[in-house]
């Protein structure tokens, strides 16, 4: 067999080699994508042969290959529809200019508020990335973007991320344009569920983690724009696992296509790992549909629904927690009574209309609405024992430092909804790429909040008080409240293509008016980017000042009466917290070991100021409701993209942060501060075995800051561990592509893929602390046990294509 291969490369070498003496075919030209933006990282080979080349990043390409009778060039990019070009008898130097279109974009379609590549501060991913990736969400989008520079995610439960010294709130998403709300009232990531985002429907992903223009609305980090797919023709794909299933069904007939997608998820087993040991009950379904009509080449309308009930069921039976170092072991036991119910239903529809005037105007009209209906309710009571383990490695069984009882209720419940409406264009003048929108909501907020704490320690009730049994904590509030805002937009992106380089500039301004607090804001934004000709480098640096407008956790102030009970109110005098952007950044490409990479790096820095202080509970954030805070962000953001392994991408993020903020007086880090961070997602595959495949996902952050509850960060502050976390997946494809465009006459023939895999979260079966639950003594003295995140686990998952 070698002998045979070691001929044919021969002759074929030979026959190339006399080839060359019949002159060569110097081509060249610029790749650019529907909206005439070039096309970095295109490969451009020759049908048959080794012979290629990639774009740079201003789309321009070059190569030189022997003369033929014909030749045929193949262009093709992440993201974009393959481009064959046929030349009949080519010779001399040819010029070729290659228009690609996205894959979700039909080559007759006149979409302009469609889809950009790397522009304007957004980064687009290749979505095919998800269906691989080992994590416990199953795929999820923001478990991807949690492996990007700048972005932490330190639970595994949860879909939520803080980006930059961010709050979890301070992160916009959108879905096909709408913006997409957070149920308001999760304490932890087993009660979240699933997240809003449904990976299988994703065609286009853009992601910002700073400098955003000004079409994305006033939150202070990120933005995150989705845009759902439309089917080619009929398809459906349907996955199951330990944890749940899913099904995605499409088609299209031309003029109206449809996507649908349900899922399900269950993961009992997971919320087994953790220390509470009992009965977990949580029952998570999502369904959402993508619907468009294309009734001739001016008009497209577009209905996206989302229906998401998530309800968790819990009765604890106990609790053992072992912390502490190797020379100061503790030992904390609970038995618990009673048991947890909470539901979060939310509901999304959204209605567009967009006009197409001619190739260079277009307009969209719409209106959305958003339910939410929430419910967190508990009734737990436990008992327990804090004791000292003694030192490891003696037989001293150590002392107890508390024995108590508690008791903890809830009956906290939101409703809650947003109505919008909005108009929107983009019009193109020469090099101008001109956006332009207004939109007005109506927030509707029913809130009633009824919580409290008991504790017993020693047979004394906690606070020890003289007139009579206190509670440790409670809040209570009854609120209804309605409030409308009214915003405007207008950017313009201006491209300018010269001998020497290729500029974008893209300066923008938003206005916006909240009735509630009678605030006006102004924010202009503005960004560039520079590649000069022939070079490798991009540069860019973007500026703005960023408003980070209240939702209504923010402004939820709470209050104490003489007798020391806790109740909200809504403060009217709140302003929005506002930052000043200023971000450095450069893109290099370049080639190893034949393969390309691109390694980015930014420098940031964002003054804050009335800003309002908040603190975590694990993943509920407690803001003070007032404007007492102002500080600053400053970093480096560094990432490696490429193809470790020839054919499969993969990329490296490191983080290196810090933050301040001035609270009371004292200068202290923000709750979000995380001086460092590694995060890793690497691809690969067997050379023998290409259908089986490995991935894997790792994150080493360093932990957040925390705080005693109730109490504020001026007075004191603790640093959790760091959290460290390696999932990995290894999935073989039983079904793929046909062979030599022939399908097998049998019945996988009616399956475009078949993938069997197994996955095994926190290989290196890490204790990861959430939180804390706090155990204070008769006298007063508080100890913190951590409250750890799931173990080992593993799952098997199959998918299925058709």
């Amino acid at each position: 067999m070698l002998k045979i291969r070691a001929f044919i490369i021969t002759v074929i070498s030979i026959i190339s080699s006399l080839s060359l003496f019949s002159g060569n075919v110097k081509i060249s030209g610029k790749i650019v994508d529907n909206e005439d933006k070039p096309v970095e990282f295109a490969t451009i080979r020759v049908a048959g042969t080794a012979i290629g080349t990639n774009s740079d990043l201003k789309g321009q390409y070059s190569l030189s290959v022997a003369r033929k009778d014909t030749l045929e060039l193949i262009y093709s990019c992440v993201g974009f529809k393959t481009v064959n070009h046929k030349l009949i008898n080519p010779q001399g130097d040819l010029t070729l200019n290659v228009r690609m279109y996205p894959n979700d974009v039909e080559l007759k379609e006149l979409e302009v508020l469609g889809f950009k590549n790397n522009i304007n501060g957004m980064q687009s991913f290749n979505t095919e990335s998800f269906k691989l990736s080992p994590d416990v969400s199953g795929g999820s989008v923001e478990a991807m973007i949690s492996t990007m520079p700048g972005v932490n995610s330190s639970n595994e439960l949860s879909s939520q991320y803080s980006v930059r010294g961010g709050s979890f709130d301070e992160n916009s998403v959108y879905i096909n344009g709408i913006e997409i709300y957070r149920p308001q009232l999760v304490r932890a990531g087993q009660q979240e569920g699933l997240s809003i985002i449904n990976p299988d429907m994703v065609g286009n992903l853009k992601f910002s983690s700073g400098g955003f223009p000004a079409r994305y609305d006033d939150k202070m980090s990120s933005a995150l724009d989705i845009t759902y797919r439309e089917p080619e023709a009929f398809e459906g794909a349907v996955s199951a696992s330990l944890m749940g299933a899913s099904l995605t069904i499409g088609q299209n007939s031309g003029k109206f296509s449809q996507l649908h997608g349900l899922r399900f998820k269950k993961n009992n087993s997971l919320l087994s790992s953790m220390d509470t040991k009992g009965e977990y009950d949580p029952t998570y379904f999502d369904y959402q549909t993508n619907l468009n009509l294309k009734p001739n080449e001016r008009w497209t309308f577009n209905f996206l629904g989302n229906i998401s009930l998530n309800h968790y069921n819990f009765t604890p039976h106990d609790r053992e927690t072992t912390f502490g170092t190797a020379q100061d072991v503790k030992h904390f036991k609970v038995y618990f009574d009673g048991r947890e119910r909470d539901k979060f239903e939310t509901f999304l529809g959204s209605v567009s209309a967009l006009y197409r005037h001619n190739r260079a105007t277009s307009f969209m009209i719409g209106a959305s609405g958003f339910l939410t209906n929430e419910l967190v309710s508990y009734d737990i009571s436990g008992e327990y024992w804090l004791n000292q383990a003694g030192t490891s490695g003696s037989e001293g069984i150590g002392g107890e430092l508390g024995v108590g009882k508690y008791m903890e209720h809830s009956r906290n419940r939101l409703k809650a909804s947003v109505f919008r409406l909005f108009i929107k264009g983009e019009t193109r003048i020469k090099g101008n790429h001109i956006s332009y929108g207004v939109d007005y909501r109506r927030e509707s907020f029913r809130d009633r909040t009824k919580e409290w704490e008991w504790r017993d320690s020693a047979g004394y009730s906690l606070p020890t008080l003289p007139d009579g049994v206190h509670l440790v904590y409670n809040l209570s509030s009854n609120h209804n409240l309605a409030a409308n805002r009214i915003s405007a937009y207008a950017e313009d992106a201006y491209y300018i293509d010269t001998d020497k380089a290729y500029m974008t500039i893209n300066g923008g301004v938003r206005l916006s008016y909240w009735d509630f607090n009678k605030e006006f804001l102004v924010s202009p934004r503005v960004n560039f980017s520079l590649t000069p000709t022939g070079s490798s480098f991009n540069f860019r640096a973007a500026a703005g000042l960023y408003y980070q407008s209240p939702f209504y956790k923010e402004f939820r102030k709470s209050v104490t009466d003489s007798e020391g009970n806790h109740a909200i109110e809504l403060n009217s005098d709140i302003k929005s917290p506002r930052s000043l952007h200023f971000i450095v950044g450069t893109d290099y490409t370049f080639r190893a070991m034949n393969r390309p990479f691109k390694l980015t790096g930014e420098v940031y820095y964002k003054n804050m100021s009335n800003l309002i202080s908040y603190e975590y509970d694990n993943l509920k954030v407690n803001y003070s409701g007032v404007n007492d805070s102002k500080g600053f962000v400053t970093g480096l953001d560094l990432k490696l993209f490429g193809q470790f392994v020839e054919g499969s991408d993969s990329w490296l993020s490191f983080s290196l942060m810090k933050t301040q903020q001035t609270l009371d007086g004292k200068k202290v880090p923000l709750p979000s501060d995380q001086r460092y961070s590694v995060s890793l997602y690497f691809t690969d595959y067997f050379p023998k075995f290409p259908k089986l495949k490995f991935s894997l996902r790792g994150i080493f952050a360093d932990g957040l800051t925390m705080t005693a509850p109730h109490k504020s960060r001026a007075e004191s502050y603790f640093r959790a561990p760091a959290y460290k976390r390696v999932d990995v997946g290894v999935s073989y494809q039983l079904v793929g592509a046909p062979t030599n465009g022939v399908r097998p006459y049998n019945i996988w023939r009616h399956f475009r893929s078949v993938v069997i895999g197994l996955d095994c979260f926190n290989l290196l079966d890490i204790s990861n602390v959430s939180s804390y639950y706090w155990v204070t003594d008769v006298n007063s003295i508080q100890y913190a046990v951590p409250n750890y995140l799931t173990r080992r686990q593993f799952n098997v998952r199959l998918s299925v294509e058709f």
